[in-house]
């Protein structure tokens, strides 16, 4: 995964939907920031969102086929958030859910950009 570092001017046009649970009513975020300029969003946390995007986002959008992973069976919870829009200049659309540790694990490091609360940090 990559560091915040390699991806300071990097464009981001992002749009989160999310859903607490099936049938409820979505919840919609958006996440606009463009080269040398301020970030237009409605985040709780955009600074977090930002760098959860930029540490973790390259790797967990466009993710590098490997042999296959041995995830958790836990359950999280009945959230499920669409990602899309750009990130640089690479189309984005990504589902997260909480459906085992594997997904678990993906939302925690984007959780700010999942509407996560201030001082959230994306750690993993």
């Amino acid at each position: 995964m990559n560091s915040s570092a390699e991806h300071p001017d990097l464009d981001l046009d992002l749009t989160v939907t999310l859903s607490e649970a099936p049938g409820g009513p979505d919840h919609v975020f958006t996440l606009v920031r463009r080269a040398g300029g301020r970030p237009e969003t409605t985040l709780p946390d955009p600074a977090g969102a930002i760098a959860a995007v930029e540490r973790f986002g390259e790797g967990i959008f466009f993710p590098v086929p490997g042999p296959p992973k041995l995830c958790t069976q836990q359950y999280g919870g009945p959230q499920v958030a669409v990602v899309t829009g750009t990130f640089g200049e690479r189309q984005v659309h990504a589902r997260f859910s909480l459906t085992d540790g594997c997904e678990i694990a993906r939302w925690r490091a984007l959780s700010p950009l999942l509407g996560g609360v201030s001082g959230s940090t994306g750690a993993i």
